[in-house]
């Protein structure tokens, strides 16, 4: 099945503007994509398009579908397809900095900012949340507060906060940004561990979130996808120097491509 099928979509805020034009893009369950693009591309822009956030906006017949189909309830969307922002992240960090790992994982289940005063949850739930603070080596943090976590581990917590319901998928937005060195490293073995159990979906400029089980890659630059498929053949100078419109020169090592040179 296709995870996401898209044909044809033209995306903007109204029809005379246009962020994203004619985007065809067909993601299948068990590959793993990063979608590359700069600054003011539209990046975020096609993970709201995937994420059901908006709609279409074009005069001409177009497919958009997710996991095959065209009308999605979100709340039920959410449970196929875990999805992790910047803007969820600063919702914790600003709006429910009080609530607690424990909280903010299972808040998965009602999709709210942390525990809210009429939740209640059942064994079955609370056992689900502890099992994924387990996989995922959290445990230390159960009871510390969002406002007192790095950066770091506020990300882990919200991944775990996406696999309350045994997604299919993950769409991450910029998953490493804002971490130092270790802390990037050691979210991108986070990500190489899910990705070996489900699909997962990044869009970034980071290159150095292209990890060694990243299968496709698709580069946005003017207004639309400039090139996409496997991440072999895509990722070339050319490719990556026009998609960041300056020059560079990439090196690959130990199936993990890095910026050698900006010429």
């Amino acid at each position: 099945m296709y995870i996401i099928n898209f044909e044809n979509v033209n995306i903007g805020y109204d029809y005379r503007y246009l962020v994203l034009k004619n985007i065809n893009l067909k993601i299948k369950e068990g590959e793993n994509w990063v979608i590359l693009g700069a600054n003011g591309s539209g990046k975020s822009t096609l993970l709201k398009l995937m994420s059901n956030d908006l709609y279409a906006n074009t005069y001409y017949k177009f497919k958009k579908e997710i996991f095959g189909k065209q009308v999605w309830d979100i709340s039920e969307l959410k449970k196929k397809l875990g999805i992790v922002t910047n803007d969820l992240h600063n919702d914790f960090v600003y709006n429910a900095q009080n609530s607690s790992a424990f909280e903010i994982i299972i808040s998965g289940f009602y999709s709210s900012l942390g525990k809210m005063m009429h939740h209640t949850y059942s064994e079955e739930e609370i056992i689900k949340c502890n099992e994924i603070m387990n996989e995922l080596n959290i445990c230390t943090l159960k009871d510390k507060k969002a406002k007192e976590m790095s950066t770091g581990q506020l990300r882990k917590c919200l991944i775990a906060r996406a696999l309350i319901h045994k997604p299919k998928a993950l769409l991450l937005d910029e998953p490493s940004a804002g971490l130092d060195m270790k802390a990037q490293n050691d979210f991108i073995s986070l990500l190489r561990k899910i990705s070996s159990k489900l699909s997962i979906i990044i869009i970034t400029h980071h290159l150095e979130e292209v990890f060694e089980e990243i299968t496709h890659v698709a580069l946005i630059c003017d207004n639309g996808i400039y090139k996409q498929g496997k991440k072999e053949e895509i990722l070339s100078n050319e490719n990556i120097s026009k998609t960041f419109d300056i020059n560079i020169k990439l090196k690959k090592t130990n199936n993990r491509y890095f910026i050698e040179e900006i010429l």
